[in-house]
């Protein structure tokens, strides 16, 4: 008799249990990508944004004897009223020739240094194109040392460079018949001094953004614009300009907040001398925020660069968002 085979009926199986809106929230790719960043807006928050607003409540501040009394000598408003008006120190910095001075100067240096690092950078740039790749590595290397090295530092060596007395320049010009130049001494010189310093700081990195920028245009480009018998100045004008153009602006926005906020080469250097002459925003609120101890002063100065850093910046931005919706 054949063994009778007892079959138990299959037990089905539990529902799997759904995940719960924590899991799923935690799975997203958006989440995880948050998380990861968490860290870096962190320390955004504590080292940039926290500062900032800081700053601007110290600028609502009129602890300077000097601002309080300017600012109840008004005989336009009411004692009441003229007391309690936010940003007094801005209204009182509008009255003082120094500020504009220092307002005139900050442009005229990053202006002038922006355009000649954007210059000399574009021309070393096509140079080191041009050198077959197995000596552009070296030549990027020796190119990027002076952006490199700490502005502090190589400030100390122009310093030397630039001494009243000993100046490695003044005696290589006395061989040619001209005369000890005052790099320090003199306004004016003082001013090419701490743009040439800034120049000779910033150019590599104009350098190596343009090297980039041409590596990504295409060959085929050139060589059409050859066959049509297209000199070199038509294909710098035609063709490199317009496919770089995107880096030159965000390049050179991102050099002017940088050059604007200048503090070391001025500081080293100058020292603001002679007489506030070469001062830039950075240095001049040093000297009224932390050797005048007027901080709610020194804040207002910082922060006066905000509003012409954000024209600039949305100027810039604009004509590359334009561009790109007509691409």
């Amino acid at each position: 008799m054949a063994d009778a085979v007892l079959t138990h009926p299959a037990r089905p199986r539990a529902p799997a249990a759904k995940p719960s809106a924590l899991m799923r929230f935690l799975k997203r790719k958006s989440t995880v990508a948050f998380l990861m960043a968490l860290p870096l807006i962190l320390l955004i928050a504590v080292l940039v944004v926290y500062p900032a607003f800081y700053a601007i409540y110290l600028s609502t501040l009129r602890k300077s004897m000097a601002s309080v009394a300017w600012m109840r000598n008004c005989s336009w408003l009411p004692d009441a009223i003229c007391t309690r008006i936010p940003f007094g120190n801005i209204q009182f910095l509008f009255t003082r020739e120094t500020f504009w001075m220092v307002v005139w100067q900050s442009c005229l240096f990053a202006i002038t240094a922006v355009i000649f690092k954007a210059l000399l950078g574009f021309i070393v740039a096509h140079f080191v194109h041009n050198i077959p790749d197995k000596g552009q590595r070296k030549w990027r290397g020796m190119l990027l040392i002076p952006w490199v090295i700490p502005p502090a530092m190589s400030t100390l060596a122009w310093l030397w460079l630039f001494d009243p007395s000993y100046s490695a320049f003044n005696y290589t010009l006395s061989f040619f018949g001209i005369g000890p130049i005052p790099w320090t001494g003199n306004a004016n010189w003082a001013r090419f001094s701490v743009i040439l310093v800034n120049i000779w700081v910033g150019a590599p990195f104009f350098m190596i953004m343009y090297l980039a920028a041409l590596k990504s245009v295409p060959d085929q480009l050139y060589e059409a614009a050859a066959i049509d018998g297209a000199n070199w100045w038509q294909r710098i004008w035609y063709i490199t300009l317009p496919m770089m153009r995107n880096i030159i602006a965000i390049t050179a926005l991102f050099s002017t907040i940088v050059t604007f906020a200048n503090f070391d080469i001025v500081r080293v250097l100058t020292a603001g001398g002679p007489i506030d002459k070469t001062h830039l925003f950075a240095t001049w609120a040093f000297k009224i925020g932390i050797e005048g101890s007027d901080i709610p002063l020194g804040a207002s100065v910082s922060l006066f660069m905000v509003p012409i850093l954000m024209v600039a910046a949305i100027f810039i931005l604009r004509d590359i968002n334009q561009r790109g919706n007509e691409a």
